[in-house]
């Protein structure tokens, strides 16, 4: 590894990383196949990722010939990687032995262990011979749909194919590690102007909020639209708020903390809710709605921007959602990701079917939309929304942080880069951009 971390900061030229020799092994953050059940009978709340992460040398798989095997020097948390660590909703074990039914290369992924991680930037080291557009040395971020391109469900939207996976939740060889194996169509260029780690942490969150907001394939956000988002100074939902801001929308940022808020107004929100203050209890003691408390909600938007939502910005899930049914105004749209709350979700129909409201199912992104949103990264239009940086061997408690909510925007960890700030190779563009929209979300 050492000859490989001193080429890339070296800058060494194509030919040269092509010659690097590629270890055997790799160190990597892993949760066990053995330990799969060592959370059965345990709530949620207390399910404690410092407890099944482990880090540990694992063995450097062959690619297959649309594959590349790169350098990962920064890597972040997402809520599946949360998922990962306490088996839930179910261990992602299975996913692995699933994978490993399609062919004779997908066998390698069902192994004991599983190398999570669904981020990553860094650098070409490998390419398979099918690969044509990229070459050892390239610097690069990793998007996280893994498809099979000779499905043929997966050519008007890969999200839509039927063994669409998401690289290191479902798939093995993710990216918190010092190496990972990934399909070409996965590479996008890196923002040259972030550091590692300031690249790294954007391509899962940032791709899922574009096409839930941008992209016809979701909410499809025209000038003038009243956006709701909940969870505003969180990992996608403060991607959603610069895109709101920059399509021209007109966003209601919703988030639990005064600090949250002032985060929001600082970014150009002027319309706040501190979800906190406000207390609204949108379920009743004996677990049903409370209709009265989701009139209040609308009220208080309304009081600000003199209007229902357009669209909202749902992902939370359960403790929210039937609440978002109700304020988006006729004829407007739920666009929802996830369900950070449970998965179970209720609403009224009422409010739904006779007023003409739309419900919008969105998962991550396909390649188009996501390099599309990593253009806007390259171009500084968009913003990294990291908070904290941990090292590799910290990823447990980096989880177990995102886990119970303790953090604001994205959680980076180091891989092979050894300190933070490395990776900078257009300082006039970071210039211009400002390190005061780089470094918002970073803790004082």
């Amino acid at each position: 590894m050492k000859n490989i971390l001193e080429a890339i900061q070296n800058g060494a030229d194509s030919a040269t990383f092509a010659a690097l020799e590629i270890p055997a092994t790799y160190r990597a953050a892993v949760v066990l196949k053995s330990e799969q059940e060592m959370f059965a009978g345990v709530a949620s709340a207390n399910k404690d990722p410092r407890k099944s992460v482990h880090i540990q040398e694992v063995a450097t798989p062959e690619i297959a010939p649309d594959e590349v095997l790169i350098a990962v020097m920064a890597s972040s948390i997402n809520f599946n990687t949360v998922w990962t660590s306490i088996f839930e909703p179910i261990s992602t074990f299975g996913a692995l032995t699933r994978l490993a039914r399609e062919s004779s290369w997908a066998k390698r992924h069902d192994l004991d262990y599983h190398v999570m991680g669904s981020d990553a930037s860094g650098v070409v080291l490998r390419v398979g011979s099918a690969v044509r557009n990229w070459k050892p040395g390239d610097k690069i971020t990793v998007h996280c749909n893994h498809v099979d391109d000779q499905d043929p469900t997966s050519h008007n939207d890969s999200m839509l194919g039927s063994n669409q996976r998401i690289w290191g939740y479902e798939t093995n060889f993710g990216g918190l590690a010092d190496l990972s194996v990934v399909k070409a169509n996965q590479l996008m260029p890196k923002p040259a102007h972030l550091s590692w780690e300031e690249a790294a942490v954007n391509a899962l969150c940032n791709s899922t909020s574009y096409r839930m907001l941008v992209s016809k394939n979701g909410a499809n956000m025209k000038q003038g639209d009243v956006v709701l988002i909940w969870g505003a100074s969180g990992g996608i939902g403060a991607y959603a708020l610069q895109y709101v801001l920059n399509g021209g929308g007109i966003p209601v940022g919703v988030v639990s903390s005064p600090e949250k808020a002032q985060i929001l107004r600082e970014m150009g929100c002027e319309a706040v809710i501190d979800r906190k203050a406000a207390n609204y209890k949108f379920w009743n003691d004996d677990n049903t709605h409370n209709e009265k408390e989701w009139r209040r909600f609308g009220g208080d938007i309304r009081a600000l921007v003199g209007e229902d939502p357009d669209i909202v910005f749902e992902h939370p899930g359960r403790s929210t959602f039937a609440a978002s049914m109700y304020v988006v105004k006729r004829g407007g749209i739920v666009a929802t990701c996830a369900a950070t709350s449970g998965y179970m979700l209720e609403f009224d129909n009422r409010h739904f079917w006779m007023r003409l409201k739309r419900l919008i199912g969105s998962h991550f992104a396909n390649y188009r939309e996501a390099w599309e949103a990593n253009r806007l990264i390259q171009k500084g239009m968009i913003h990294p929304v990291m908070s904290q940086v941990f090292m590799l061997d910290q990823t447990g408690e980096a989880a177990y942080q995102v886990h119970n909510n303790m953090h604001e925007g994205k959680i980076g960890v180091l891989c092979l880069a050894p300190r933070e700030g490395m990776g900078i190779d257009d300082p006039a563009l970071r210039a211009k951009v400002g390190e005061e929209n780089i470094n918002r979300f970073r803790r004082k």
